[in-house]
């Protein structure tokens, strides 16, 4: 790929989309890995990325950590961490049944619609989850009940729903879903289904809230956006999409080696935001590119400050 001629964006600017990067739940996930190699000594075995983002997972793996998909490759009396995305009662009971020492870094605003689910069957009602599939948020979330459960993915999968009573329902959503096309589907659910239950509290969580609504806030100002994150990351996935609802070209990478110089000429402002799985050390790296491409400004947006915190497990706490 060739350079532009930077002279064509020396009076480029970027903008800073505010918040962007970490979560809260991220945070906490990924120093429970770091802890538990610390205190255990690796190798320390991980279900699933810990969070979608390659240079976290490739970071936790020099450290020592290794990535699993099934219980049974981790060896008889290790460890084992669940990912910040969740699992089944199925996965628990194995690694109970297996005797490995576990650690969970499920994301506590997904252990709430884990609680919400148990809940809801234990009131008889079937649960309609909004999400996609496949995602191992969504397999762990449906993996709470055996039965009465079905996933929509959008306003179509709603119309061809069969229940078993329609006036005994409820919803839950997938935490990292786009806060628009999740209302468009909840609209739907309540079209079809008029008592049908919601969450006492939205179940997308306030990191994907307050993201999207930053790119919302940002997008208009631009003429390209550039959202960092893996292709796995769902709430990455949502950010870009934001971005072009909004008529805006937009970008993911998840390494500054990605952005096709191109994409820069006549361009004049720039917006740049990070999923809640990319680290903030990424978004600098991609800053950092593009000055050496030519771009001379960088400006941060007014945003949501957040300050959110949450604790670590039993025994991974600070050493007395």
């Amino acid at each position: 790929m060739s350079s532009p001629d930077t002279s064509l964006i020396a009076d480029t600017e970027i903008l800073l989309a505010q918040p962007r990067g970490f979560c809260a739940g991220v945070d906490r996930a990924i120093e429970i890995v770091e802890r538990a190699i610390k205190q255990h000594g690796a190798p320390i075995y991980v279900r699933h990325e810990i969070v979608h983002n390659a240079y976290v997972v490739e970071d936790l793996r020099k450290k020592g950590a290794i990535f699993i998909e099934q219980l049974d490759e981790v060896p008889s009396g290790n460890t084992v961490i669940f990912s910040a995305h969740g699992v089944s009662k199925a996965v628990r009971a194995d690694a109970e049944a297996r005797g490995l020492r576990v650690y969970d870094a499920t994301c506590p605003l997904v252990t709430k619609v884990h609680v919400e689910v148990a809940k809801m069957r234990d009131e008889g009602l079937d649960i309609v989850m909004i999400g996609h599939k496949g995602h191992p948020e969504v397999e762990g979330t449906m993996g709470q009940a055996e039965e009465g459960m079905y996933l929509v993915e959008d306003a179509a999968d709603v119309a061809s729903l069969q229940l078993r009573d329609p006036s005994r329902v409820a919803f839950v959503t997938q935490t990292t879903l786009s806060v628009d096309d999740a209302a468009d589907i909840i609209a739907a659910l309540k079209a079809r289904f008029p008592t049908i239950r919601e969450p006492k509290k939205q179940d997308i969580c306030y990191a994907t809230q307050n993201r999207q609504d930053a790119v919302k806030f940002m997008a208009p100002q631009c003429d390209l956006v550039i959202v960092v994150g893996s292709p796995n990351s769902s709430n990455s996935n949502r950010l870009r999409e934001v971005a072009e609802k909004r008529g805006v070209t937009a970008y993911m990478v998840d390494a500054a080696s990605q952005i096709d110089p191109q994409w820069l000429v006549g361009k004049h402002r720039i917006g740049l935001t990070a999923g809640a799985s990319a680290p903030e050390a990424l978004a600098q790296e991609i800053i950092q590119r593009l000055r050496e491409l030519g771009v001379r400004n960088v400006r941060a947006l007014e945003g949501i400050e957040e300050n959110i915190a949450f604790p670590l497990p039993r025994g991974l706490g600070l050493p007395a």
